[in-house]
């Protein structure tokens, strides 16, 4: 597959993450999830985990500098169970926090797409992409680079292939 093609499925599969989990209440309701959680400065290691059914995400940090900031993590499942997917990010746009360090985990995926941003897009800003040498993705997880991370991050998005096998 180019990189184009790879482009252009990883886009679609997001799209389609975004159009199957926003369908009738009902479905939403047990297929997604957006909760609110406090990112606490300070140095100390934190982590917020959020489920649906067997798949979870967990967002696993240290930060630096400023107050308590109030960030969103949103975990949806696809209508066919087979794309899983989490997005973390400061609904201000711009965290004033230093990360010293990130971690997202999927469990029981296998991670398609990843990407991670200095900005999420709010108030007339567009999201901001993290140089893709600032973070590694791995096959069930998106971490900083030691070295390489500028320390800012605003928002984390995961898209996850399930295990789900047809009877």
């Amino acid at each position: 597959m180019t990189s184009l093609e790879m482009f252009c499925a990883v886009n679609l599969s997001l799209l389609l993450v975004v159009a199957l989990t926003c369908g009738p209440a009902e479905a939403s309701a047990e297929r997604t999830k957006t909760v609110e959680f406090n990112v606490k400065p300070g140095g100390v290691v934190h982590t917020f985990s959020e489920g649906i059914w067997e798949y979870e995400c967990s967002f696993t940090y240290a930060s630096q500098g400023g107050t308590n900031e109030q960030w969103l993590m949103s975990v949806g499942l696809s209508d066919d169970d087979r794309l899983f997917s989490c997005s973390v990010w400061r609904p201000q746009g711009r965290s004033y926090l230093f990360f010293t360090q990130f971690k997202a985990e999927l469990k029981g995926t296998k991670i398609e797409y990843a990407n991670a941003y200095s900005q999420s897009a709010s108030g007339g800003q567009s999201d901001m992409p993290l140089k893709p040498e600032e973070f590694t993705v791995g096959d069930s997880t998106v971490t900083h680079t030691d070295g390489k991370f500028s320390a800012q991050l605003s928002k984390l998005t995961v898209i996850g292939r399930t295990r789900h096998d047809e009877l």
